[in-house]
């Protein structure tokens, strides 16, 4: 299917690594010109390189609020245009409620929330001449919790209120804005997060067996296919929506298990 990318400038944060490098490549599949905005240069520029050198890349730390404005300003400067917009980099913390502090909870909004603002404040101008897309990565952590995780799951609950919110106030702009919930995909920061665990296949096996479609986890590569879809004119009336892209894993009914 011909999604009708080619050319497009779509800024990808934190797409050098896990799901931000799947969506990178599928975009670079697709023809469009992927910019990935991230914090390391080398990162950066080793994933442009897997992915043949089909786009750009822009270093910023995010959670730098200047650093949002800058990475915008310096992509427009360049090519002139932006015409799509995936907030995608964050990191589960694990700030929580009775260990955690005033300090680190903010901190984590920053890491997690903030930039997604930021980085659709000031691409907002290119968008509304290029009728562009934006899609917000988020996590179930919002709409089932995790433990030990207050601020994430507040900054994933504060992605998925800004989606709708967003999308309300571009209806005057033909700008679409949707998000995909996550749920459980391997990834470097999940890899990580499971070799905490003493018995690491153990609590593999654990979450896995609970995943109703096909007992496996999702790729990133699937959800990059729904993220570039919906950045295309393939979904030109989909907007306002929080779409699971988790086999089931957070609504369909645990006694199928």
């Amino acid at each position: 299917m011909d999604l009708a990318l080619k050319d497009k400038v779509i800024i990808v944060t934190g797409g050098a690594k896990g799901i931000g490098a799947a969506i990178t490549s599928v975009l670079a599949q697709e023809g469009a010109f992927p910019v990935i905005v991230g914090r390391s240069k080398e990162d950066n520029l080793q994933h442009l390189a897997y992915i043949g050198g089909k786009g750009a890349q822009v270093v910023a730390e995010l959670t730098d609020p200047a650093a949002c404005k800058q990475a915008v300003d310096a992509v427009a400067a360049q090519y002139g245009r932006i015409d799509g917009l995936i907030n995608n980099a964050g990191i589960n913390d694990g700030i929580g409620l009775e260990h955690g502090s005033y300090d680190g909870f903010m901190q984590s909004l920053h890491r997690n929330l903030v930039h997604y603002y930021l980085m659709a404040h000031h691409a907002l101008p290119f968008l509304k001449t290029s009728k562009g897309a934006i899609v917000n990565i988020t996590s179930k952590t919002a709409e089932t919790g995790q433990g030990n995780t207050s601020a994430y799951a507040a900054a994933n609950g504060g992605r998925n209120a800004l989606t709708r919110e967003w999308a309300v106030e571009l209806l005057p702009y033909s700008i679409r804005v949707n998000a995909i919930v996550v749920a459980e995909s391997w990834t470097p920061l999940y890899e990580s997060w499971i070799n905490t665990f003493e018995d690491k296949a153990a609590k593999l096996a654990s979450i896995v067996e609970r995943i109703p479609l096909e007992k496996r986890m999702t790729t990133p590569e699937e959800i990059a296919q729904m993220a570039v879809f919906l950045l295309s004119e393939k979904s030109s009336h989909t907007t306002g929506q929080l779409i699971h892209v988790d086999g089931g894993y957070v609504h369909l009914d645990r006694s199928l298990l």
